[in-house]
């Protein structure tokens, strides 16, 4: 009899624990109820080089989180400096890069609970990639963008995230763009892909 209530009691225990985890965070840990179903958003910056010169996408990504481990959402993407394109005769004006891209993201995140731990995911999706003649900063409303080019992207990452508090966290890491099927004038899909440095900030619920 002794046994079988032993039995019962860390039955009872682990239940508990499985239901009220600790959830460790910069600047307090609160034990509550795990959630089953969450969601969040995270808005974040990509430094990448483009054709050997530098870029800084921005956008972001979120979703729905399943059991604190599996989000499934989606993600966008966009250049957001001025990086040139090479000269397509030699009379021709100057003329930059534009590029966005979008798709699904899956992301795993391991040991949520922990104060620092990792995430793995990847956006699959496609965008375009193409000329423009003004740069960012002419105050100039009108559409100067030409020879856009439709791609498929492929783009895998890994961070390191903190919980900062119990509804937001850090995110650092590195992620590597596929790009297929661009026909940009002047640049190539290996030019358009690359390495990137990422930096992201997630709100939600947890």
């Amino acid at each position: 009899m002794k046994k079988i209530l032993s039995a019962l009691l860390v039955l009872a225990a682990q239940q508990a624990w499985a239901q009220h985890a600790t959830t460790e965070t910069l600047f307090s840990s609160k034990s509550g109820k795990k959630t089953t179903i969450g969601a969040y958003g995270a808005p974040a910056a990509k430094f990448t080089p483009i054709d050997g010169k530098f870029g800084l996408l921005t956008g972001g990504y979120g979703g729905v989180l399943l059991n604190g481990k599996i989000m499934l959402g989606a993600g966008a993407y966009s250049l957001v400096n001025n990086v040139d394109m090479p000269a397509v005769n030699a009379n021709a004006q100057k003329e930059y890069l534009n590029l966005w891209y979008t798709g699904f993201v899956a992301e795993y995140i391991h040991n949520s609970d922990k104060l620092v731990h990792w995430t793995a995911g990847a956006l699959i999706g496609g965008g375009a990639a193409g000329r423009r003649n003004k740069n960012w900063w002419d105050g100039d409303d009108h559409d100067h963008t030409y020879d856009n080019h439709g791609f498929f992207v492929a783009e895998p990452y890994a961070n390191v995230e903190l919980n900062i508090t119990k509804f937001l966290r850090l995110d650092v890491g590195a992620s590597y763009r596929y790009v297929g099927g661009s026909n940009t004038t002047g640049i190539t899909d290996g030019k358009l892909g690359g390495p990137s440095l990422n930096i992201g900030l997630k709100a939600g619920k947890f």
